[in-house]
C-alpha cells in the first residue's frame, strides 16, 4: 500500500537542496521518517542554548525567523521560507543552539531524522559541500561573526571538503621573519638562502611591522634608488595587514581585494600588536581555488584591450553563478562582484586615457551611478555614471571639457563592448550634462535641491547614489558636502522624494495578486525592480539623507544603519534590509536562469514556494511607505 505523506513529501523534497542531490530512492526513503510539524505564528521551534535536537528542519510553507539573544535586544539574523534548511547544528557541530527559530506566520516545517539522513548522504561530496556552506553561511553574519571560523574549521577537517571557497585556508606556520633593526642586505640573503619571496620585519616582541617582497628588491634596491646597506624600513610596506589564524578562503579574499595586498600576516589575536605566528600569500589561496576573483582582478589589471576585459568580465558571471548556488550570503557576493565591477572601469578608464596621447589637463574624478554607484550591479545593466573635472581657468575650460567628454566616449564605448549596455537615457559621462567641473556639479545640485521640479527629483535621486571609481578622491568628498549642505536649507526635497517613493506602483493588487505590466514588449511580466527594490531604495536614500548621513549608498547598510539610530523602528528597518537582498537575490538568480537582467519575470515559471517567497518580501514595502507618509506628511500634499 502507497504512503500517500510519503509521497507527497517526496515531491517536495526533491525539488531542494540538498536533497535534489540524492538519487529518489534515498530521498523516499527520508520523505518516510520526515516529522510534519504545524505551527501557529510566534511558536518556537528551538531557543539559543537548548539541547540539540534528532532532526534539522525545512520549511514547507510559511517562514520560521532566527533570532540572535543579546544583553540588550533580539537580533533578526535571517527568515528561512519554502525550501530553506535551518538548525543543522546537531548535524554539524554537535553543540547546542545558538539562535531562536520562530514561527513569523503560520507554518509547515519538516523535521529530518538526522540518524536516518546521515545513513543515507554517507560519503557524498556534494551534499556535504552543500550543508557545510549553507551552515557557514550564518556565521557570516555579522552577529554570529565571532563562532564562524572554530566550527567551520573544525568540520571541515574532518570531512576534508577541500572543494569548498568557505573552507579554512592553509597558511605557512614558520613565517620568515627579520628584525626591524635589520639591513636590507641582511634580510635579502635570508631571503635568497631560503628561496621565499618575502619576508616579515617584527619588533622585539616578534609583532609585525612590514614586509619586504621581491618586487621591493628589484624596484627599489636594483634600481638604486635605496642603498642595500639601508635599514629595512627604508622599503618594507606598512603597516602590515592581520587576521586570525582561523580565516576561510572567504575572508582571505576579501580582505586581500579590500586592501589590495597580496600577502596577509596571521597573528595570534589579529592585529600587529600581537606576535606573528604566520602569513598567507595569493599563492596560498590560489592554490586553494579555480576560478575565483583574486585570479579575475589581477587578469583585468594585466589586460590590454576590451576584447580581454569582457571575456575576464564573464567569468564573473561564473562565479556568482557559484556563490549563489553555494548560498554565500548576499553582501558578501555584492561586495566581490562590486570590485570586479569598479575594476573593470578603471582598467577600462587606464586604457582609454593612453588612447588620448597626453595627460590629462586637469585632475578628474569618474562616478559610478545607480546600482553600481550603490554596490548592487551583479549582473550586466545599462550604464550609469558622470564626470567631475577640477576647475579650471575660463580660457581653458572648453579645451579641458573637450578632452574629458573624448576620454569618457572611449571610456563608454568599450564598458558597451564589454556588455554594459549604453544609457537610454544616455546619463553618461561622454554626455555633456553629465561632465561637468567642480563648480558646475556643485551649482547644479544645488539647482536641483532649492528649485524641485520633477526632473530635478529624478535626476537628483540618481546622483545621490553615486560612488568614486576612479581619480581625485577629494573633488567627490567636496561635492558631498557641497550636496548636503544644500540639502539641510531645503526641507521641501524630502517631501518631495517620499512622494515619489511612495508613489512606486504596489507588486500585489487588493486581492494579493502579482500586478503584471499591461502592455508592450514585457506584457504580463512582473516588474520585479520597479515594483519591489525600487521602492526599498528609494525610501533607504530618503532616510538617510534625512538623517544626513553621508558614504553610505548601499540599501541594505542604508537601512542597517537606520535599525541603529531608530531603535523604535529597528523591526521594520532590519526586515527592510532582508527583504531588499532577498529581493535581489532573486532577480539575479532569474537572470542568470534566463540569460538577461532579471527585471521582468514570467510568473508561470515560478513554482508555488517562489511565489510565495516574493510576498513575504513585499509586506515590508507597504509597512515602510506608511512611515513616509506620516513622516513626511505627505496626507496634506497632492
Amino acid at each position: 500500500m502507497k504512503n500517500s505523506i510519503a509521497e507527497r513529501v517526496f515531491d517536495f523534497l526533491k525539488e531542494y537542496p540538498p536533497f535534489n542531490l540524492l538519487p529518489k530512492n534515498k530521498i523516499l526513503k527520508i520523505a518516510t521518517e520526515v516529522k510534519i510539524i504545524y505551527l501557529e505564528k510566534g511558536k518556537v521551534i528551538f531557543n539559543g542554548d537548548d539541547t540539540i535536537h534528532n532532526h534539522f528542519y525545512m520549511v514547507r510553507n510559511g517562514g520560521i525567523s532566527l533570532h540572535k539573544n543579546t544583553k540588550d535586544n533580539k537580533i533578526l539574523i535571517d527568515i528561512c521560507d519554502g525550501g530553506d534548511i535551518f538548525g543543522l547544528r546537531p548535524l554539524i557541530s554537535k553543540e547546542n543552539y545558538l539562535l531562536d527559530a520562530i514561527a513569523n506566520e503560520e507554518s509547515i516545517v519538516y523535521g529530518i531524522p538526522i540518524a536516518i539522513f546521515e545513513a543515507e548522504i554517507e560519503n557524498n561530496a556534494k551534499v556535504n559541500k552543500y550543508l557545510i556552506t549553507s551552515f557557514a553561511s550564518k556565521s557570516f553574519d555579522p552577529y554570529t561573526n565571532e563562532q564562524s571560523n572554530n566550527i567551520f574549521t573544525d568540520y571541515i577537517a574532518k570531512d576534508n571538503l577541500a572543494s569548498t571557497n568557505l573552507h579554512a585556508v592553509n597558511y605557512t606556520k614558520k613565517p620568515l621573519k627579520c628584525s626591524i633593526k635589520s639591513t636590507i642586505k641582511e634580510a635579502a640573503i635570508k631571503m635568497s638562502r631560503k628561496k621565499i619571496g618575502c619576508i616579515v620585519v617584527v619588533d622585539t616582541n616578534a609583532n609585525p611591522k612590514g614586509i619586504i617582497t621581491n618586487s621591493d628588491i628589484k624596484n627599489k634596491i636594483a634600481t638604486g634608488i635605496v642603498s642595500i646597506d639601508a635599514n629595512v624600513t627604508e622599503i618594507m610596506s606598512s603597516p602590515v595587514i592581520t587576521y586570525t589564524k582561523n580565516l576561510t578562503v572567504l575572508d582571505a579574499q576579501l580582505h586581500m581585494i579590500k586592501n589590495k595586498v597580496g600577502h596577509l600576516c596571521i597573528t595570534e589575536d589579529g592585529t600587529s600588536n600581537s606576535k606573528l605566528i604566520g602569513i598567507l600569500t595569493n599563492h596560498d589561496v590560489l592554490a586553494s581555488l579555480g576560478n575565483n576573483p583574486t585570479v579575475i582582478l589581477k587578469e583585468i589589471q594585466r589586460a590590454k584591450r576590451t576584447r580581454e576585459i569582457r571575456k575576464i568580465r564573464n567569468k564573473a558571471n561564473l562565479l556568482l553563478k557559484s556563490y549563489l548556488e553555494q548560498n554565500i550570503p548576499l553582501a558578501h557576493i555584492s561586495k566581490i562582484i562590486s570590485e570586479i565591477n569598479d575594476s573593470v572601469t578603471i582598467r577600462v578608464i587606464e586604457l582609454s586615457l593612453k588612447k588620448m596621447n597626453i595627460a590629462p589637463p586637469a585632475k578628474f574624478s569618474w562616478l559610478a551611478l545607480g546600482s553600481q554607484g550603490r554596490k548592487e550591479q551583479l549582473l550586466y545593466t545599462d550604464q550609469d555614471n558622470a564626470l567631475i573635472f577640477e576647475d579650471v581657468a575660463e580660457n581653458k575650460y572648453e579645451e579641458t571639457k573637450q578632452y574629458f567628454l573624448k576620454m569618457a566616449g572611449y571610456v563608454t564605448k568599450s564598458l558597451h563592448k564589454i556588455g554594459y549596455e549604453y544609457c537610454p537615457a544616455e546619463m553618461m559621462a561622454s554626455n555633456p550634462k553629465w561632465c561637468l567641473s567642480l563648480s558646475e556639479w556643485k551649482n547644479q545640485f544645488n539647482d536641483w535641491i532649492i528649485n524641485v521640479n520633477d526632473e530635478g527629483i529624478l535626476l537628483s535621486s540618481i546622483f545621490f547614489d553615486y560612488n568614486r571609481v576612479y581619480g581625485d578622491f577629494l573633488m567627490a568628498k567636496e561635492l558631498s558636502e557641497s550636496i548636503f549642505k544644500s540639502l539641510n536649507k531645503r526641507d521641501l526635497l524630502f517631501t518631495f522624494l517620499a512622494k515619489e517613493a511612495i508613489a512606486s506602483p504596489s507588486p500585489l493588487s487588493f486581492f494579493k495578486q502579482f500586478l503584471v505590466e499591461n502592455n508592450g514588449e514585457q506584457k504580463d511580466t512582473f516588474n520585479i525592480k520597479r515594483r519591489a527594490l525600487m521602492p526599498l531604495i528609494n525610501a533607504a536614500r530618503l532616510l538617510i539623507l534625512s538623517k544626513n548621513i553621508s558614504g553610505i549608498s548601499n540599501t541594505a547598510q542604508r537601512f542597517e544603519r537606520l535599525a541603529e539610530l531608530e531603535p523604535q523602528n529597528k523591526e521594520l528597518f532590519q526586515s527592510c534590509a532582508y527583504a531588499f537582498k532577498a529581493l535581489l537575490k532573486f532577480k539575479t538568480k532569474q537572470g542568470i536562469l534566463h540569460n538577461n537582467s532579471g527585471t521582468f519575470i514570467q510568473l508561470e515559471s515560478l513554482t508555488k514556494e517562489e511565489k510565495l517567497k516574493l510576498k513575504r518580501c513585499f509586506k515590508p514595502i507597504r509597512e515602510i511607505q506608511e512611515v513616509l507618509s506620516v513622516r513626511f506628511n505627505l496626507s496634506n500634499i497632492r
